[in-house]
């Protein structure tokens, strides 16, 4: 297993853990990791790829070893981050971009937002979430407002042995060795306050439970798709034959095909044996695939 280091970035209102691989002089490749997850679990990927790369993969606000600020998110906060993490380690010239889910949304806004800065963008099931109507704004606002009298919170588990078991009842191409090691990385021993003022000890989610509130404004998938036209780049969509993801656009008909005609240049991978989670899935396809792409 190839070790990894850590630094930290201080940004005016956040504290965020920067995980390295590799060697500095190498080309830089930036892996972003989605909602949920942490940048450790790209380490079965690192692992597998080929080439020397100098690896920058952050902690987003509020996951992992990055700071948890206790209140609500918003999504345009990450764009932020983004920005501050390409500028502290490439701070001139096009980036390699490689996100999972979310980490795949941002780094394809951000190809869109700062074109110049994009020189290859992989998004790994990250295809913009699904769209929002004005009708459903009354109910998000009092989902909102709900959240703010009852803070969310953390299922939790006896230990990370329990923890490992439900990643393994939820992906069934995850091996017991690499869930052994995610939840390692994927949770944390928990001591917030959980409804009724009780403390929670146990193994709870690596992540801030405030990433679960809902935000008070609707996604607008119409607001991406003007930002995708902008991207430059080539763009590489890769995609779990058996995601859940795939499933949800196939009830959509024409959803999937209305987004990708906003890239200029957009290809597309699909991974055989592997839902959402495919770098925890089939990493050496992964690798294969990003490394093609991208070098």
């Amino acid at each position: 297993m190839q070790p990894s280091r850590s630094e930290y970035l201080d940004l005016p209102d956040v504290r965020l853990h920067i995980r390295r691989w590799g060697k500095p002089q190498a080309p830089t490749l930036f892996l972003l990791h989605g909602w949920m997850d942490v940048s450790a679990s790209f380490q079965f990927v690192v692992d597998a790829l080929q080439r020397d790369w100098n690896i920058v993969a952050p902690d987003w606000r509020g996951f992992g070893n990055s700071e948890w600020l206790n209140r609500p998110y918003f999504f345009a906060e990450h764009i932020g981050d983004l920005e501050a993490i390409v500028d502290r380690y490439a701070p001139s010239g096009p980036v390699r971009l490689v996100g999972h889910s979310m980490g795949g949304i941002l780094a394809c806004l951000y190809a869109g937002i700062r074109p110049e800065r994009a020189e290859r963008v992989v998004s790994l099931e990250g295809f913009g979430i699904a769209p929002t109507t004005p009708d459903m704004a009354p109910e998000r606002y009092q989902q909102w407002l709900g959240a703010l009298k009852i803070p969310p919170r953390m299922h939790s588990y006896a230990d990370r042995g329990a923890f490992a078991r439900r990643l393994l009842h939820t992906d069934r191409f995850l091996t017991p060795e690499r869930a052994e090691f995610l939840a390692k990385h994927l949770a944390r021993v928990g001591d917030g306050e959980t409804r009724g003022g009780d403390r929670r000890h146990g193994i709870i989610w690596n992540g801030d439970p405030w990433h679960k509130a809902p935000a008070p404004y609707l996604f607008r998938l119409e607001e991406s798709m003007a930002i995708w036209k902008r991207i430059v780049c080539p763009v590489l969509w890769v995609a779990g034959r058996q995601s859940w993801v795939i499933r949800e656009f196939d009830t959509r008909p024409g959803d999937w095909a209305d987004r990708q005609a906003c890239f200029a240049d957009l290809r597309e991978e699909w991974i055989d044996q592997a839902d959402h989670m495919l770098h925890h899935d089939q990493p050496a396809e992964v690798a294969r695939i990003v490394e093609a792409f991208v070098a």
